[in-house]
């Protein structure tokens, strides 16, 4: 494959396909993309792109080498994420990140080795174009992309990607995951969800109508979540809930919650020689995830989730407006996606316990214990690693928390009881601040956690419940409520979490306690 045939008006081109047992991700540097076009112009050696080719649509599908072809697909048409066909195919929704991404990978492209369209200029004016750039613009016309192709049907192909990416870079359990339940709701309503519903449309043999729901509900679930885009460092006391929007973390974390929210078990969609034999030892039998063929499923699970983060974030009556800064960062102001789905599972649980007015009687107590005591989310993760291994330790720390303070337990009972916990004795350690070393200059981990802490300090609190209000889901509450007489004028408003003024208020006049 000579690289004119990646050009746009290339027949090749228009052919080439991802199929949908490829990788989600793309973690390829800036570097790493443009080490890869030096070295293809510089006829080093360039492992063989396999293929295959489809006998019924006629579509060539990328088996193997899709990160190589799309470096120098990136390269001729000078989109590394940012230009027309990358806004077009994510119906512009492309993080800053991915902007940022893109702008240093053409900054080392044009430093290292030129533009595709200069070095075409290169060949054109050859009198003024420099030796090296000319040199390049030569090897161009002359090395081509080595191909391997394979013979047989679909399953033939999809066993060979699992062959051969099984080996010498394996792809992450989660992710393969999602790749062998690709045509189940869990996985399908996952990857809407990363991408807002835009990108590669894995739901798109469904109805129109259940593809419009879906891309709806996953634009609605991604700006609840993902917005404001996080930058690395903390500049705004607007953070996202869930963090970095498009990250190998953020794919295992969506595809973790889509699993929690709707009660599924890992067994429930591998079929794999393990979980049959697990599946044999058990009495109890447990029913397997079925395909989704008409969209229904997906769709019900993308609901449960819009639910459940409904329930943390944004303005639903329902919205316990967790403040992120409190509960989904740690104390060096880094996202943590283990403590994201503990926040999300404790009050799933604190619902079906019917507890939320106890939980908010003590959630100023709680969420200032929290805010002291930050560097225990850090001891967790960096003892249990992080997701699955961590997050029933975190939810378990915030179980024992509201339990003590409900009991009337001060800070030092609290921690005792912390410790008394088995799993959690070997990493809860109170710290002063000479425990904690630091070097000469301040690193971006002290810069973000003085943000972090000053977002915190700063931050209103909830007028009902005392807890910190993040402003993109606070609501502005009666003093007196209206049917009691209370007027608009600003002497009658208050700030206030949208389930303290709907919710708890409400409970509380009910039961004539206000």
């Amino acid at each position: 494959m000579k690289i004119t045939d990646l050009g746009p008006d290339s027949l090749i081109y228009n052919v080439l396909r991802k199929p949908d047992f490829q990788r989600e991700t793309a973690n390829w540097t800036p570097e790493k993309v443009a080490e890869l076009v030096r070295s293809f112009l510089e006829g080093d050696l360039i492992p063989s792109v396999i293929l295959w080719r489809s006998p019924i649509s006629g579509n060539i599908f990328v088996i193997d080498g899709a990160h190589r072809l799309s470096a120098l697909i990136a390269w001729v048409h000078d989109d590394y994420g940012d230009r027309y066909t990358s806004i077009r195919f994510f119906d512009n929704n492309i993080p800053d990140e991915q902007r940022r991404a893109a702008a240093a990978t053409r900054k080392l492209i044009a430093e290292s080795v030129g533009s595709y369209n200069e070095l075409n200029l290169a060949l054109r004016n050859s009198d003024t174009a420099s030796k090296d750039r000319l040199r390049l613009a030569r090897n161009l016309s002359a090395f081509a992309i080595n191909l391997q192709w394979v013979g047989g049907g679909a399953e033939k192909a999809e066993s060979s990607f699992f062959r051969i990416n099984q080996q010498a870079t394996p792809i992450d359990p989660t992710e393969l995951d999602m790749i062998k339940a690709r045509r189940k709701p869990n996985a399908l309503a996952a990857r809407a969800f990363i991408r807002a519903g835009t990108g590669h449309k894995y739901w798109s043999t469904f109805s129109d109508t259940i593809q419009t729901e879906i891309e709806s509900l996953a634009k609605e679930v991604y700006d609840l979540i993902f917005k404001p885009n996080l930058d690395s460092a903390i500049r705004t006391a607007d953070l996202p809930v869930a963090g970095r929007a498009y990250s190998a973390d953020s794919v295992k974390m969506v595809f973790e919650l889509v699993n929690f929210v709707n009660g599924l078990q890992p067994e429930m969609w591998r079929d794999d020689a393990t979980t049959k034999k697990r599946r044999t030892g058990t009495k109890s039998s447990i029913r397997p995830l079925a395909d989704d063929v008409d969209g229904l499923a997906t769709l019900s699970f993308m609901r449960g989730v819009r639910k459940a983060a409904g329930r943390i974030a944004g303005n639903d009556p329902a919205s316990l407006g967790l403040h992120p800064a409190v509960y989904f960062y740690s104390a060096t102001g880094r996202f943590q996606p283990a403590a994201f789905l503990a926040a999300v599972t404790f009050m799933q649980n604190l619902v079906d316990k019917r507890a939320l007015p106890k939980f908010t009687e003590v959630r100023a107590e709680f969420e200032n214990f929290l805010i002291k005591y930050k560097y225990f989310l850090n001891q967790i993760v960096r003892t249990y690693g992080s997701l699955q291994r961590s997050s029933p330790l975190i939810l378990l720390m915030y179980q024992t928390i509201l339990t003590a303070l409900r009991e009337g337990c001060d800070e030092t009972q609290i921690i005792e009881r912390l410790k008394a916990q088995s799993a959690l004795r070997s990493s809860i350690k109170v710290q002063s601040d000479e425990d904690r070393a630091s070097g000469r200059n301040f690193s971006t981990e002290t810069k973000n956690a003085l943000a972090l802490k000053a977002t915190m300090e700063a931050a209103p609190r909830c007028e009902i419940c005392g807890g910190l209000l993040h402003l993109r889901s606070a609501t502005v509450d009666h003093i007196v409520r209206k049917q009691d007489g209370g007027i608009g004028a600003l002497s009658n408003a208050q700030f206030t979490h949208p389930y303290c003024n709907s919710g708890y208020k409400e409970s509380r006049h009910s039961a004539g306690l206000a």
